[in-house]
């Protein structure tokens, strides 16, 4: 689903180089659900906007479900982002003078779907979050915790093949955070394929594979401690 190699992202300014990422290697299939973790400033943010096709990078290759994007121009970017990629932000980021039904159409739109369809998609993954008693609702009348699974609901009616999640419970307090976390479990469990970042060790003890990011390069937590163990 999601293979990078040698992946470069290089900040420049007259006087300074800064290496954000630096022969940043990552595999993820199809069906996983990984945990991103790493210290403040290690990268991981870089790596998702570039995951997520918002952000160009330097150097190596990147493909996405098969297709090599470095050579796209922003137009076929924007296209396959909108296509094939379901983001879920730590600030929601929900239109405030939309209500819950017209936020889930939102990127709907933008792919020129007929609003028959924009409606019933928005309607399903609305009642898939369990949210469907709050269609008329606006942002500000809901909980974090309910906003958050309406971006969720959002990144869903798009029928995405690889949701990135940003820090999606840094927001919500230890109730709602377990609330979403077994949403994105469920989601999971029903074949969808998931990376989360997330600072909280808990909640990335309970994916399927947890990679740690230092200065820019990743480390797989998980094969290290199992060369560990077989040693």
């Amino acid at each position: 689903m999601l293979h990078m190699e040698k992946l470069q992202k290089v900040y420049r300014t007259e006087m300074v180089e800064t290496y954000a990422l630096r022969d940043f290697n990552l595999t993820v299939n199809e069906g996983e659900f990984v945990a991103v973790t790493g210290p403040s400033g290690s990268g991981k943010t870089t790596f998702l906007t570039i995951a997520g096709l918002l952000e160009a990078f330097s150097a190596g290759t990147y493909k996405l479900d098969g297709i090599d994007v470095s050579r796209m121009g922003d137009a076929e970017r924007s296209r396959i982002r909108n296509q094939k990629i379901g983001f879920i932000f730590q600030a929601f980021n929900l239109i405030p003078d939309l209500n819950v039904l017209d936020n889930i159409e939102v990127p709907l739109r933008y792919r020129g779907m007929p609003s028959a369809e924009r409606k019933k998609r928005a309607a399903d993954a609305l009642a898939r979050v369990g949210l469907s008693a709050r269609a008329r609702h606006y942002p500000a009348e809901l909980s974090g915790g309910q906003q958050q699974r309406v971006a969720i609901a959002r990144a869903l009616a798009g029928e995405p093949r690889l949701l990135l999640a940003d820090e999606p419970t840094g927001n919500l307090d230890s109730a709602m955070a377990r609330s979403v976390m077994e949403l994105l479990e469920e989601l999971h469990r029903d074949g969808a394929t998931i990376v989360m970042v997330t600072h909280d060790p808990q909640l990335a003890a309970r994916a399927q594979r947890n990679v740690h990011v230092i200065d820019g390069q990743v480390v797989d937590l998980t094969a290290e401690l199992g060369t560990a163990i077989a040693a």
